[in-house]
């Protein structure tokens, strides 16, 4: 075949984001192109192959000699700046990869088409797949852009008729990659350096460091310092009521000379800063005779723009109590899986100007549905013809890589209870958005008291009467709480008629004292509002513009910013709340005291934002770019390595609890607590204690009950030198060494044994009852409560079950007394000592096992409130009845290098097998001795202990010591180690 033969056969593969668009594109091709045969993974005409990503296939990653893993972090690896990223396939969609990869291999392939999203990420998108599948050289096959702003039939052929160049290109290219390269760089880096330097005492004290989350999570804590700083002052408001011919009406005293103190915000013009003076006033009013002059005027309020994804997940969350992961799933789900609703992950709220016939077919489709609170309001729209082609809904200056977020042509069914509220949120907004504005009739009253020697008082009332509804009728009796002010009370009634010239008198008239309130802490939509405006905080002209309409994050990551932020107890949810935690205090001292804020700073996403722009723009270097990245991590690391003082400067606590040994002061620094003898100023008596045992930070509260009980706990989210989770109680124990206190972790007796391969004797003692898991006997081991096949015994060496509940769960005593009736009737009495470990406050519930999920949860009262929580249908239906909080009942940690059980379903199972996709793979030494299939870390410590125990290697004269042999020898490193070592031993030796 001639070349030329060759050119003309070659086919053009197009690979878009998202499977929809991948079939939009089809459907919109097919009247030129003729019909596209469907295969698995992509659709095939003459001359096009139309497939797909699923977001992101490839993520960069650093060379293998870069990669460090996790437990030996330590400023000797730092900075890690490689030369060049790798590529690694994403590993929920390997599968998807492959099949693209594979296509754009094909000898019949020629070219290649980018209709990814329009925008930096779905360039990036595109770019990482193409190299992944060129591998060690380039692909070499054309490439060109088709930019998409709007998803009608006519717009992706006039995209195909103007497609853009791959050089036109180029610069967007290289501002995805460096922001996503710079990302990595100072997010790892940052990590691993702020963990190096909170780790030097020992141990493994995780630190994530991040761009974006750090920021926010700056945001949360300088709010909460406020709030602690926040000194409330008193004062008063004087409150009447007039009465009139018509009826009373109730006012405020205002000052109407008052102007605003630029030094104090808290100073209004109806606050009185002193009680005399209030009640001065009242006294002067009561019974006056008062004049009455108004003013009313209309106003109208348009409804409020289309949903993005973050105004989307601020409304759910204030009306559902939905987190934004949980309206970000459910939107997902919606778009997904049902088809009703379009792409959420959305920063625009206008849609294309070429979508008006899109919005007349959905008025229609919601016209003639059966969902009967939607389809009345979409038939008055269209028998008014409401919708038009407005600036306020359609502009494409507006739409970015997607448009808002509205329902589709699709009528939805089988929804869930919390589909539905995200479904019917979005369909009244769309709906909104064309309706009138709602019209009110709003009046000012000024009612003046003359009073001789104090002169004339005046008081206001306002009144805001709803005279046309236009778009609030579509949200009926909802309507007061959508419009600002709406409320009963002061502002909302209709204020009674008075007449020209008559006067009013005023009764009762009395001060109401009040106090002034600490700013709100932030909930998850008043910080995702807080993320999305960040930019406006930014002092720099440049920056700020640069950071328009971006914020912190996209709408895409702000759910997972938070969840991360969650996750790694920098904060916590207490009711709707978010809270730091005192780890997140101690990440905002490092930051500050090392002189590196520019990571808690917004200004460091304005600045790259800026820079990315002139990249766009062909203004900025790629290279020059990543050479200021580069220099920044070097700085980062260097500020934390070269840090020699024992402290970090930062606002420290005095405790109230004295010292256990001396009776002195105990005060707070950046790594202990210490005490500062009798005068709170003296080195004290050598009392400490280190802030953060096992790589968890005490919260202030708990170092309190620590230190006038001598122990706390269980306490989970402790790490192991190795990275490792477990569960503990903590000891102040006598040092008779030092002639002090020490702090000590506490296992309790039951993780000692089953650290050891110790065999247990359950024989002098009687059953509590059958274990709801296997049916065996529950015993009391140690500080919990066990079944005896789920420990080693006599007559059953290896565990085989999972049933174990904590003695003391959350500070609550559990007497044998309650297991008993928990395993007889499935759950305890009302238990009233509850203390939360989040939020350190009392509660009460029931224990009850929890057959479903295998684990012994709390079941509370049922709440005289309804749920608010995201459900599924099940829980939807059972709203109402009692809630139930499913969390483990507290266990002991199997010692310092323990993971977390996973607790097993309620149905009796057989030992999971081991394959090498769910275990580990032992080191050479390790198999020599076990065998070198992959083994479970659960696994590892009975076969040693088999093995030691057969071959009598337990030292004849201390059962604790362990003789090796030649097997065993290269294992330990040394010819006799301790039992206690063991598990640390065999923990280095898993891959």
């Amino acid at each position: 075949m001639t070349n030329a033969a060759s050119a003309i056969a070659a086919k053009t593969l197009v690979i878009a984001e998202k499977p929809s668009v991948a079939q939009d594109i089809v459907r919109a091709l097919t009247p030129s192109e003729g019909k596209f045969d469907k295969h698995d993974d992509y659709f095939e005409g003459e001359r096009y192959v139309v497939t797909s990503a699923v977001g992101h296939l490839v993520e960069i990653q650093a060379p293998e000699a870069y990669d460090v893993k996790r437990g030996k972090w330590s400023f000797a690896h730092l900075p890690v700046i490689p030369p060049e990223f790798e590529l690694k396939p994403v590993d929920k969609t390997k599968s998807r990869l492959s099949a693209v990869v594979k296509l754009s291999k094909r000898k019949d392939v020629g070219a290649l088409i980018n209709a990814c999203d329009a925008g930096r990420e779905g360039e990036l998108i595109f770019r990482l797949i193409e190299q992944y599948a060129g591998g060690a050289k380039p692909l070499g096959k054309p490439v060109q852009r088709l930019w998409l702003q709007s998803m009608t039939p006519q717009a992706i052929r006039d995209g195909f008729d103007n497609l853009r160049s791959d050089a036109d290109m180029r610069p967007l290219a290289d501002a995805a990659r460096c922001r996503s390269e710079a990302d990595w760089l100072v997010g790892i880096n940052g990590t691993r350096a702020m963990t190096a330097f909170n780790s030097r005492d020992g141990g493994f004290f995780l630190t994530t460091v991040g761009r974006v989350q750090t920021p926010t999570l700056s945001v949360v804590v300088e709010r909460e310092e406020l709030i602690r700083k926040f000194i409330s002052r008193p004062f008063w408001e004087v409150h009447a009521t007039f009465h009139a011919a018509a009826g009373s009406y109730p006012a405020k005293w205002f000052d109407p000379q008052w102007k605003k103190d630029p030094d104090d915000a808290e100073k209004k013009a109806d606050r009185v800063w002193d009680a005399q003076r209030a009640q001065a006033i009242a006294s002067a009013c009561v019974d006056k005779p008062a004049s009455v002059r108004e003013e009313s005027k209309p106003t109208t309020q348009a409804s409020p723009l289309l949903f993005d994804l973050t105004s989307l997940q601020r409304e759910a969350n204030g009306k559902f109590g939905f987190s934004a992961k949980t309206t970000l799933a459910l939107a997902q789900s919606l778009y997904e899986r049902h088809k009703a609703l379009t792409y959420p992950r959305t920063d625009s709220r206008f849609l294309p100007e070429d979508y008006v016939g899109v919005a007349h077919k959905t008025f229609a489709m919601l016209a003639g549905s059966g969902m009967h609170h939607l389809a009345p309001h979409a038939r008055t729209a269209i028998e008014a013809n409401y919708i038009k082609a407005t600036r306020r809904v359609f502009d494409n200056s507006k739409v970015s890589d997607h448009f808002a977020i509205i329902p589709t042509l699709q009528a939805p069914s089988g929804l869930s209870d919390a589909e539905q509220k995200i479904y019917d949120l979005v369909t009244r907004r769309f709906m909104a958005v064309f309706f009138p504005s709602a019209e009110y009739m709003v009046t000012t009253r000024i009612t003046e008291v003359a009073v001789p020697q104090i002169g004339t008082l005046h008081f206001k009332t306002e009144g805001k009467v709803l005279v046309k509804p236009g778009w609030l009728a579509i949200y009926g009796k909802e309507a007061a709480s959508e419009v600002e002010d709406a409320k009963d009370g002061e502002k909302g009634q209709n204020l009674v008629a008075v007449a020209a010239g008559e006067q009013v008198r005023g009764n009762p008239i009395e001060p109401k004292a009040l106090k002034t309130k600490p700013p709100a802490r932030y909930n998850e939509a008043t910080l995702l509002s807080a993320m999305e405006g960040a930019g406006k905080s930014v002092e720099d002209d440049e920056l700020r513009e640069a950071m328009q309409e971006k914020g912190l994050g996209t709408p895409a990551t702000r759910a997972a910013i938070i969840e991360g932020l969650l996750a790694e107890k920098y904060l916590l949810r207490e009711g709707r709340d978010l809270i730091p935690t005192a780890k997140a205090f101690q990440l905002m001292t490092l930051l500050r005291g090392l002189g590196v804020e520019e990571l808690s700073k917004a200004e460091l996403t304005g600045e790259w934002e800026y820079k990315l722009a002139q990249m766009e723009k062909g203004q900025l270097s790629r290279q020059a770019f990543m050479a200021e990245i580069a220099d920044m991590t070097e700085r980062l690391v260097k500020k934390a390595k070269e840090y020699d003082r024992d402290t970090v400067p930062g606002d420290y606590a005095t405790l109230q609890a004295p010292c256990p040994h001396c009776g002195g002061v105990v005060k707070e620094n950046y790594r202990r607590f210490g005490c500062t003898g009798a005068d709170g100023q003296s080195d004290g008596c050598g009392f400490s204690f280190t802030k953060i045992p096992g790589g968890r930070t005490f919260e202030l509260a708990e170092v309190e009950t620590f230190l006038r009980d001598k122990r706390i706990g269980p306490l989970d989210g402790f790490r192991s030198k190795a990275g490792w989770p477990f569960v503990a109680e903590l000891v102040l124990k006598p040092d008779s060494e030092n002639g002090n206190f020490k702090l000590e972790f506490d296992f309790g007796d039951a993780a000692q044994d089953e650290e050891t391969g110790e065999l247990i004797d359950f024989s002098a003692q009687e059953s509590l009852g059958a274990c709801p898991v296997c049916g065996a006997g529950v015993y009391e081991h140690g500080k919990n409560y066990v079944c005896a096949h789920s420990v080693p015994t006599q007559e059953q060496a290896t565990p085989s079950c999972t049933f174990k509940s904590g003695q003391v769960i959350l500070q609550q005593p559990v007497s044998r007394e309650q297991m008993t009736k928990l395993l007889a009737e499935g759950k305890t009495d009302m238990l009233e000592g509850f203390v939360s470990s989040r939020t350190r406050r009392a509660f009460k519930a029931m224990l009850v096992w929890d057959g479903a999920a295998g684990k012994v949860n709390f079941e509370f009262a049922p709440s005289k409130f309804p749920n608010r929580r995201a459900a599924s249908p099940t829980a939807a239906k059972s709203a109402g009845k009692t809630a139930t909080k499913k969390i483990a009942a507290t266990a002991t940690s199997t010692g310092s290098t323990a993971k977390k059980t996973t607790q097993k379903a309620a149905t009796p199972k057989a030992p999971r097998k081991t394959t090498a996709a769910s275990g580990k793979q032992p080191s050479a030494a390790l198999a020599a001795v076990i065998g070198d299939a992959p083994v479970a870390r659960t696994e590892v410590m009975k076969k040693l202990w088999d093995y030691i125990k057969a071959n009598g290697l337990q030292d004849a004269k201390d059962k604790r010591a362990i003789n090796a042999d030649a097997k065993l020898l290269p294992l330990f490193g040394k010819a006799q180690i301790s039992m206690f070592e063991l598990a640390g031993i065999a923990g280095k030796h898993l891959g």
